[in-house]
Protein backbone atom coordinates (compact mmCIF):
# COMPACT_ATOMS: atom_id res chain seq x y z
CA UNK A 1 0.00 0.00 0.00
CA UNK A 2 2.96 2.49 0.79
CA UNK A 3 6.14 2.38 -0.44
CA UNK A 4 8.15 5.26 0.71
CA UNK A 5 11.65 5.68 -1.53
CA UNK A 6 14.62 7.91 -0.32
CA UNK A 7 12.49 10.30 2.06
CA UNK A 8 14.32 12.81 3.58
CA UNK A 9 12.78 15.85 5.78
CA UNK A 10 15.43 18.76 6.15
CA UNK A 11 14.61 21.81 8.61
CA UNK A 12 16.59 24.52 9.22
CA UNK A 13 17.23 24.52 5.34
CA UNK A 14 18.47 28.22 5.16
CA UNK A 15 21.35 27.11 8.09
CA UNK A 16 24.87 25.88 7.47
CA UNK A 17 23.46 23.04 10.02
CA UNK A 18 20.81 20.99 8.56
CA UNK A 19 18.26 19.16 10.91
CA UNK A 20 17.66 15.99 9.59
CA UNK A 21 14.23 14.84 10.85
CA UNK A 22 13.91 11.89 8.48
CA UNK A 23 17.57 11.08 6.53
CA UNK A 24 16.95 9.16 2.98
CA UNK A 25 15.38 6.10 3.68
CA UNK A 26 13.36 2.91 1.94
CA UNK A 27 10.45 1.48 3.56
CA UNK A 28 7.42 -0.64 2.24
CA UNK A 29 4.53 -1.16 4.42
CA UNK A 30 1.94 -3.88 3.84
CA UNK A 31 -2.10 -3.59 2.83
CA UNK A 32 -3.23 -4.58 6.06
CA UNK A 33 -2.23 -5.80 10.03
CA UNK A 34 -0.47 -3.04 12.83
CA UNK A 35 2.66 -1.68 12.01
CA UNK A 36 4.01 0.01 14.97
CA UNK A 37 6.69 3.10 14.67
CA UNK A 38 8.72 3.23 17.63
CA UNK A 39 11.16 5.66 18.82
CA UNK A 40 12.52 7.99 21.22
CA UNK A 41 11.00 11.76 21.28
CA UNK A 42 13.16 13.42 18.28
CA UNK A 43 13.78 9.80 16.59
CA UNK A 44 11.57 11.29 13.01
CA UNK A 45 8.57 8.63 13.80
CA UNK A 46 5.70 11.43 14.03
CA UNK A 47 7.39 13.10 11.16
CA UNK A 48 7.37 9.90 8.85
CA UNK A 49 3.65 9.70 10.16
CA UNK A 50 2.72 13.30 8.99
CA UNK A 51 4.50 12.35 5.62
CA UNK A 52 2.77 9.16 4.98
CA UNK A 53 -0.58 10.64 5.21
CA UNK A 54 -0.45 13.65 3.79
CA UNK A 55 0.33 16.38 6.46
CA UNK A 56 3.12 17.02 5.56
CA UNK A 57 5.65 17.08 2.37
CA UNK A 58 9.01 15.73 2.12
CA UNK A 59 12.01 17.60 1.45
CA UNK A 60 13.16 15.20 -0.60
CA UNK A 61 12.30 11.40 -1.55
CA UNK A 62 8.80 9.95 -2.78
CA UNK A 63 5.90 8.51 -1.23
CA UNK A 64 3.55 5.82 -3.19
CA UNK A 65 0.59 5.30 -2.10
CA UNK A 66 -1.71 2.26 -3.97
CA UNK A 67 0.88 3.31 -6.70
CA UNK A 68 0.08 7.38 -6.96
CA UNK A 69 3.37 9.36 -5.46
CA UNK A 70 1.79 11.88 -3.35
CA UNK A 71 3.85 14.81 -4.11
CA UNK A 72 2.44 14.72 -7.69
CA UNK A 73 -1.08 14.57 -7.06
CA UNK A 74 -3.45 17.65 -6.36
CA UNK A 75 -4.10 19.39 -2.69
CA UNK A 76 -7.80 18.26 -2.92
CA UNK A 77 -6.90 14.99 -4.05
CA UNK A 78 -4.71 15.02 -1.37
CA UNK A 79 -7.86 16.37 0.69
CA UNK A 80 -9.55 13.83 -0.56
CA UNK A 81 -7.34 10.87 0.69
CA UNK A 82 -7.74 12.28 4.21
CA UNK A 83 -11.56 12.76 4.13
CA UNK A 84 -12.22 9.01 2.53
CA UNK A 85 -9.15 6.80 2.93
CA UNK A 86 -7.32 7.80 5.86
CA UNK A 87 -8.74 8.29 9.69
CA UNK A 88 -6.52 10.04 12.22
CA UNK A 89 -6.47 9.32 16.47
CA UNK A 90 -4.11 11.19 18.25
CA UNK A 91 -3.07 11.49 21.52
CA UNK A 92 -4.68 14.13 22.44
CA UNK A 93 -8.60 13.46 21.45
CA UNK A 94 -9.09 16.81 20.30
CA UNK A 95 -12.74 16.04 19.95
CA UNK A 96 -15.32 19.45 19.83
CA UNK A 97 -15.93 20.60 23.25
CA UNK A 98 -19.60 22.01 22.72
CA UNK A 99 -20.69 18.45 21.04
CA UNK A 100 -21.61 15.06 22.10
CA UNK A 101 -20.19 11.87 22.01
CA UNK A 102 -22.51 11.10 19.55
CA UNK A 103 -22.03 14.13 17.03
CA UNK A 104 -18.25 14.19 17.54
CA UNK A 105 -18.61 10.86 15.64
CA UNK A 106 -21.01 12.36 12.99
CA UNK A 107 -19.07 15.51 12.10
CA UNK A 108 -16.35 13.45 10.59
CA UNK A 109 -18.92 11.00 8.79
CA UNK A 110 -18.57 11.84 4.51
CA UNK A 111 -22.57 10.50 4.06
CA UNK A 112 -24.81 10.96 6.61
CA UNK A 113 -27.47 8.26 5.39
CA UNK A 114 -27.31 5.55 8.23
CA UNK A 115 -24.28 7.55 9.91
CA UNK A 116 -26.34 7.84 13.43
CA UNK A 117 -26.90 3.91 13.13
CA UNK A 118 -23.26 3.43 12.33
CA UNK A 119 -21.69 5.43 14.69
CA UNK A 120 -23.90 3.52 17.60
CA UNK A 121 -22.64 0.64 16.31
CA UNK A 122 -19.03 1.57 16.52
CA UNK A 123 -19.69 3.39 19.91
CA UNK A 124 -21.01 0.31 21.94
CA UNK A 125 -18.49 -2.11 20.71
CA UNK A 126 -16.18 0.59 21.95
CA UNK A 127 -17.50 0.38 25.17
CA UNK A 128 -19.66 3.65 25.31
CA UNK A 129 -22.89 3.08 26.79
CA UNK A 130 -26.02 4.43 25.07
CA UNK A 131 -26.62 6.59 28.04
CA UNK A 132 -23.24 8.37 27.33
CA UNK A 133 -24.16 9.17 23.67
CA UNK A 134 -25.28 12.56 24.55
CA UNK A 135 -22.34 13.11 26.71
CA UNK A 136 -20.13 16.24 26.24
CA UNK A 137 -16.35 15.20 26.32
CA UNK A 138 -16.04 17.28 29.74
CA UNK A 139 -18.60 14.68 30.91
CA UNK A 140 -16.44 11.38 30.26
CA UNK A 141 -13.17 10.30 31.14
CA UNK A 142 -9.83 10.44 29.25
CA UNK A 143 -10.13 6.81 28.01
CA UNK A 144 -14.03 7.15 26.75
CA UNK A 145 -12.90 10.32 24.48
CA UNK A 146 -10.40 8.31 23.45
CA UNK A 147 -12.84 5.63 22.34
CA UNK A 148 -15.01 8.49 20.74
CA UNK A 149 -11.91 9.76 18.52
CA UNK A 150 -11.62 6.11 17.78
CA UNK A 151 -15.16 5.75 16.42
CA UNK A 152 -14.78 9.39 14.74
CA UNK A 153 -11.64 7.69 12.71
CA UNK A 154 -13.25 4.85 11.82
CA UNK A 155 -16.75 5.92 10.26
CA UNK A 156 -15.64 6.16 7.34
CA UNK A 157 -14.48 2.75 7.17
CA UNK A 158 -11.08 4.00 5.69
CA UNK A 159 -8.47 2.18 4.54
CA UNK A 160 -5.79 3.64 6.75
CA UNK A 161 -5.72 4.38 10.31
CA UNK A 162 -2.75 6.91 11.47
CA UNK A 163 -2.94 6.82 15.35
CA UNK A 164 -0.03 9.00 17.10
CA UNK A 165 0.80 8.37 20.45
CA UNK A 166 -2.73 6.88 20.88
CA UNK A 167 -2.57 5.63 24.47
CA UNK A 168 0.15 7.80 26.25
CA UNK A 169 -2.55 9.84 27.76
CA UNK A 170 -4.32 6.58 28.99
CA UNK A 171 -3.82 4.12 32.24
CA UNK A 172 -2.63 0.48 31.42
CA UNK A 173 -6.36 -0.50 31.73
CA UNK A 174 -7.64 1.65 29.15
CA UNK A 175 -4.35 2.03 26.60
CA UNK A 176 -4.79 -2.14 26.11
CA UNK A 177 -8.23 -1.39 25.56
CA UNK A 178 -7.49 1.02 22.71
CA UNK A 179 -4.98 -1.20 21.30
CA UNK A 180 -7.44 -4.03 21.38
CA UNK A 181 -9.56 -1.76 19.21
CA UNK A 182 -6.86 -0.77 17.12
CA UNK A 183 -6.44 -4.56 16.37
CA UNK A 184 -9.52 -5.85 15.91
CA UNK A 185 -9.76 -3.27 12.90
CA UNK A 186 -6.56 -4.25 11.75
CA UNK A 187 -7.85 -7.44 10.28
CA UNK A 188 -8.50 -6.21 6.99
CA UNK A 189 -7.15 -2.46 7.22
CA UNK A 190 -3.60 -1.24 7.65
CA UNK A 191 -2.97 0.53 10.91
CA UNK A 192 -0.17 2.54 11.88
CA UNK A 193 0.69 3.49 15.46
CA UNK A 194 3.33 5.69 16.24
CA UNK A 195 4.61 5.23 19.94
CA UNK A 196 7.55 5.86 22.49
CA UNK A 197 6.10 2.66 24.52
CA UNK A 198 7.10 -0.64 23.20
CA UNK A 199 4.80 -2.20 25.60
CA UNK A 200 1.72 -1.60 24.04
CA UNK A 201 3.18 -2.86 20.28
CA UNK A 202 2.75 -6.69 21.39
CA UNK A 203 1.59 -8.72 18.78
CA UNK A 204 2.11 -6.08 16.26
CA UNK A 205 2.66 -7.38 12.46
CA UNK A 206 5.51 -5.42 11.94
CA UNK A 207 7.79 -3.10 14.06
CA UNK A 208 9.66 -0.29 12.62
CA UNK A 209 12.48 0.99 15.05
CA UNK A 210 13.47 4.75 14.50
CA UNK A 211 16.58 6.67 16.17
CA UNK A 212 17.37 9.85 14.78
CA UNK A 213 15.74 9.96 11.07
CA UNK A 214 16.45 6.80 10.73
CA UNK A 215 15.46 3.50 10.49
CA UNK A 216 17.70 1.51 12.71
CA UNK A 217 15.90 -1.99 12.49
CA UNK A 218 12.43 -3.76 11.09
CA UNK A 219 10.80 -6.78 12.48
CA UNK A 220 8.00 -8.74 11.39
CA UNK A 221 5.61 -11.26 12.79
CA UNK A 222 6.52 -14.07 11.51
CA UNK A 223 10.57 -13.23 11.57
CA UNK A 224 9.71 -13.00 15.87
CA UNK A 225 7.80 -16.45 16.01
Amino acid sequence: MFEVKKISMIYDMDKDEKMYALNGFDLSLPDKGIVGIVGPSGSGKSTLMYCLSTLKQPTEGEVIYNGKNLESISLKERERLRREDFGFVFQKHYLVPYMSAMDNVLVAANNQNGASKKAAEFLKSLGIKEKEFGKKPSKLSGGQCQRVAIARAMINDPKVVFADEPTAALDHENAFNVMKILKSYAKDKLVIVVTHDRSILTDVDMTVEMWDGNISSINRKEEIK
